[in-house]
């Protein structure tokens, strides 16, 4: 059946505020299993990990059931593959200063101008720290799609590590992941794949994709500021990890250095279970696409995605029109409404006569919050020219968002319009 948005809505408290949330790429809604689980793990199981008392077992048990509900959410093997961090840009650096081991001089390091930048300093600074050398792949301007020529010409000189995005936080375009990781793979270089903006959007299997490494924030899929990484564990178990000295040394703890964000793992757990319940609810009608491979949990947040697909396919459709009918409007990035499939529901766009900032703060006097500037995707906005002038305003939706705030998004885009024409 399809989504029920009146009855999903009301599952996130911040949405009966009289605003509109298209800023959603910079950070979704909480879901309310997730403070509920907030809350219980404060009030009910708050410790350090390996107290030998009550209290101390039942906050190491949630942990734990958080390690499981991650690892089938993103298809991992095991609980040991997850490691969770303040955020993506913190566990980007720390796993990059471990790799950066591995590197001798006159390595190469692949990275892209449609990357947020979370996933390209980091990498280029170990290539400074270890004299390697960097290869840049850039994208078409037009219509925001990497580049495969130059992926194909970098890849071809045996980089040791290559690290892209599964979705553009700024133009939305979905990146053929898949290929460039067998690409990688056949000249013996590791993937890293930001999943920053893919995760809210779709289904995510690591085993089937087949990459080293994938990283995303929960904080970008209803849930509390935490981020997750994914690793091969037998990467994980042979990179050394910057830690203090009485640590563990296994994956995942050997990564999670110091005292974690116990309550928001907490809440990671409530996000998978919100998405559980919307897969049982709304995706049953998946479970013949998904059932040969998956089962239980793993099967009900595959349903859960490929319901919210199927609903943002049709929103981003209706919003592509809509975009196209606002006078002075430019839209960056995929365009066509009838391929929606090849992107995410992220929009950036420059109108005509409205400085970025300004626009974004019209359409917040508006009540519809959205955002501006380069979204740390400095490479983006610099390639287009932006960068001086202000970047572009980015609209973004989730699967909680309706219909009919597309409409009231045109008829304020249209006045705004109108005003300077």
């Amino acid at each position: 059946m399809p989504l029920d948005i009146p009855t999903i809505r009301a599952k996130f408290p911040a949405l009966s505020k009289p605003y509109i949330f298209f800023d959603n790429p910079a950070g979704t809604q909480i879901v309310e299993e997730s403070l509920a689980r907030i809350n219980t793990y404060l009030v009910n199981s708050n410790s350090n990990k390996g107290g030998q008392f009550p209290i101390g077992e039942a906050s190491d048990e949630v942990i734990h059931q958080a390690h499981a509900a991650a690892a089938d959410f993103l298809g991992a093997a095991r609980p040991e593959e997850i490691i969770f961090g303040p955020n993506m840009t913190t566990l980007t650096f720390s796993l990059s200063r471990s790799l950066a081991l591995w590197l001798e001089p006159g390595d190469a390091v692949v990275v892209t101008n449609l990357d947020h930048d979370a996933d390209v300093s980091p990498w280029v600074r170990i290539t400074e720290d270890r004299d390697c050398r960097v290869i840049q792949v850039d994208f078409h301007p037009e219509d925001g799609t990497l580049n495969m020529e130059e992926m194909e010409a970098a890849i071809a000189q045996k980089p040791k590590i290559v690290a892209v995005g599964y979705a553009s936080n700024s133009l939305g375009t979905i990146n053929p992941v898949e290929k460039i990781i067998e690409m990688a793979h056949a000249v013996g270089a590791l993937v890293f794949i930001d999943a920053v903006q893919y995760a809210p959007h779709g289904p995510i299997d690591v085993q089937k994709l087949d990459c080293d490494f994938l990283v995303c924030s929960a904080y970008k899929f209803f849930g509390p500021h935490v981020g997750l990484l994914y690793g091969k564990y037998d990467l994980l178990d042979r990179l050394n990890a910057y830690q203090v000295r009485p640590a563990p040394k296994t994956p995942p703890v050997k990564f999670e250095t110091g005292t974690q964000n116990h309550e928001g793992i907490a809440g990671v757990l409530g996000v998978m279970e919100y998405l559980e319940w919307l897969g049982t609810t709304y995706g049953g009608h998946y479970a013949e696409r998904y059932g040969d491979a998956y089962t239980g949990r793993a099967l009900h947040l595959r349903q859960a995605m490929a319901a919210i697909q199927a609903y943002e396919y049709e929103y981003m459709a209706k919003m592509l029109d809509m975009l196209e009918t606002i006078p002075g409007l430019t839209l960056y990035g995929p365009s066509d409404p009838r391929r929606v499939e090849g992107r995410v529901p992220t929009f950036s766009i420059r109108l005509d006569g409205w400085h970025p900032t300004e626009a974004a703060a019209a359409l917040g006097k508006a009540g519809i919050n959205v955002w501006h500037g380069n979204y740390y995707a400095l490479a983006v906005t610099e390639r287009l020219g932006f960068e001086e002038s202000g970047g572009m305003v980015r609209i973004g939706a989730v699967h909680y968002n309706t219909l009919a705030e597309i409409d009231k998004l045109a008829a304020v885009l249209g006045e705004m319009a109108a005003s300077k024409q």
